[in-house]
């Protein structure tokens, strides 16, 4: 079963916390796929992972940019892995469970599934994610952000 980590987002919202993850990410040597649920979202990832830091970028790509085995990192709406990340992101209450149930689309290390804690509709549906999830059997850790914008494990 994959491993699951939940991310409260309290001080800092998803455009600042999804490129440091991802950073940590690739400095481990994994490929990502993020997950969104809109179009209009997926865009704006893409648009942040190019400017985010005027000094450097996340290389990445989308559906559009064509070859995504190329990709360290892959921007999709689809529940697939066509650059078999290790680590998958899902944001804007992208559904886990369907992903992580079929083997040639879960990550093989582990997922993410970041949601905005300000949006009582995010928050529910985080709960609800966290409840199938752990029916389903995965190993699942939350994650809060402190005052100071850091990552404390809470369970």
């Amino acid at each position: 079963m994959t491993e699951v980590w939940f991310y409260h987002l309290q001080r800092r919202p998803l455009e600042s916390a999804l490129p440091k993850l991802l950073e940590l990410s690739l400095a481990r040597g994994w490929r990502a796929v993020v997950q969104a649920a809109s179009p209009r979202r997926l865009a704006t990832i893409d648009e942040l992972l190019w400017s985010y830091d005027p000094e450097s970028f996340l290389p990445h790509g989308t559906q559009r940019d064509g070859d995504p085995q190329s990709q360290p990192v892959f921007l999709t709406l689809l529940p697939d892995n066509p650059n078999r990340a290790d680590v998958r992101v899902f944001i804007e209450s992208a559904e886990a469970a369907p992903v992580l149930a079929d083997p040639a689309a879960a990550p093989t290390q582990r997922a993410m599934v970041m949601f905005d804690g300000n949006d009582e509709t995010a928050l529910q549906n985080a709960r609800a994610q966290w409840r199938t999830l752990k029916e389903a059997g995965h190993q699942l850790s939350y994650w809060r952000q402190n005052d100071d914008g850091k990552w404390e494990k809470q369970a």
